[in-house]
């Protein structure tokens, strides 16, 4: 095989990662999930604290080959373009917010979310991209790394805390607390601002894993790289974890370590089953969700929040239709296996749909 430029297990890695945030995100009930569906409830890393830094992962994937098509632009024009594509993203994520609350109480608008976070990593880490080359990335990369927790370190008397660190003062300062997210009746903002200066390190890694892959002679090489890579920041990771605890809500550089080290895990081993064992059938079911990832994600969005705002009547009264409906599943198996089945089934509905998309190689890019 002649330097493969692109791995299919990319395109899986996405679609995969897409499907398994749909499935978090619309459960029946968040009363009834299985633990490995629930967030940390502070330090810690559950399977579910995984998906977002892999799809940051991914997002840095994409802009390597993305780069190579604005090669043709000057700088200023390249990094124009990045910052364009970036605050689109930011303003979806806002418009979706806006839709949400507006059905609740716009007073109470959440500014931040997922798709503000991996708007603004990407104008960042599209600039970087576009000015420096990949020494400069390693540099950089160092130093947030080096940099983030010194500054919670001496920004806070309690820096790894819910209440005390610094990452909580700035959201609430520049945000407002009532534009914020509630955790554990605490104000905290978990896709808060300072908080995104090290997620911009997950998609760097995803850049430089990337471009080092097309540059592979071969597939096996490509694996023995991401492996050595993962062996190498899940040790950092655990060995950084000794000072800095691993924590997906302040986003710590222990945590950017670890995930990024499952990330290039998990790539390897799909790299394995699908360009080395020519597994068709289940690169397919997952290609078709890669193909439209943010749009599948902005679609599950409202269909969720447009069936908490429908009022039905049940046995117990009135409740939202999105309740109603788990609530038809939740007769006939237990409250947790419903409460799966339900977001399941909402996995299965956007993949017909990603389906439908896929089979007329329609592309919703943004």
């Amino acid at each position: 095989m002649n330097s493969p430029t692109r791995f299919v297990a990319l395109d899986v890695f996405r679609g995969l990662t897409i499907a398994a945030m749909i499935l978090v995100n619309t459960p029946g009930s968040w009363a009834h999930v299985y633990w490995p569906l629930l967030h940390s409830a502070w330090h810690g890393c559950t399977p579910t604290d995984l998906i977002f830094p892999f799809f940051l992962f991914i997002l840095g994937s994409a802009m390597h080959f993305s780069r190579k098509k604005l090669e043709r632009l000057t700088t200023p024009q390249a990094l124009m373009r990045c910052v364009k594509r970036g605050t689109v993203i930011v303003a979806i994520g806002v418009a979706l917010n806006v839709y949400n609350f507006l059905l609740l109480d716009l007073d109470h608008l959440r500014v931040m979310g997922v798709l503000q976070r991996i708007g603004l990593c990407f104008i960042a880490a599209g600039i970087l991209v576009q000015l420096l080359p990949f020494k400069g990335l390693y540099a950089v990369s160092v130093v947030i790394l080096i940099g983030y927790p010194m500054v919670l370190i001496q920004g806070s008397w309690l820096p790894w805390g819910l209440e005390g660190n610094l990452v909580r003062h700035v959201d609430m300062a520049i945000l407002g607390e009532k534009h914020m997210w509630q955790m554990n009746g605490v104000t905290f903002e978990p896709e808060g601002l300072l908080s995104t200066m090290p997620a911009i390190v997950n998609v760097l890694i995803g850049y430089e894993a990337t471009r080092r892959l097309s540059q592979m002679k071969s597939h096996f090489q490509g694996i023995r790289f991401l492996i050595t890579a993962a062996v190498i920041c899940l040790l950092l990771g655990y060995a950084v974890s000794v000072l800095v605890p691993i924590n997906k809500s302040l986003w710590t550089s222990s945590y950017v370590l670890v995930s990024s080290a499952m990330a290039l895990a998990i790539l390897a081993l799909l790299i394995g089953l699908v360009d080395v064992g020519r597994s068709k059938r289940f690169a397919f079911v997952w290609q078709v969700y890669g193909m439209n990832p943010l749009f599948a994600y902005i679609m599950s969005w409202l269909l969720a929040t447009s069936l908490w705002a429908i009022s039905v009547q049940s046995n117990a009264g009135a409740v939202d239709l999105y309740t109603f409906l788990w609530q038809q599943l939740a007769g006939f198996m237990s409250l947790k296996a419903a409460s799966l089945l339900f977001a399941a089934i909402q996995v299965s509905l956007f993949w017909c749909l990603c389906l439908w998309l896929y089979r007329r190689q329609i592309i919703i890019k943004i």
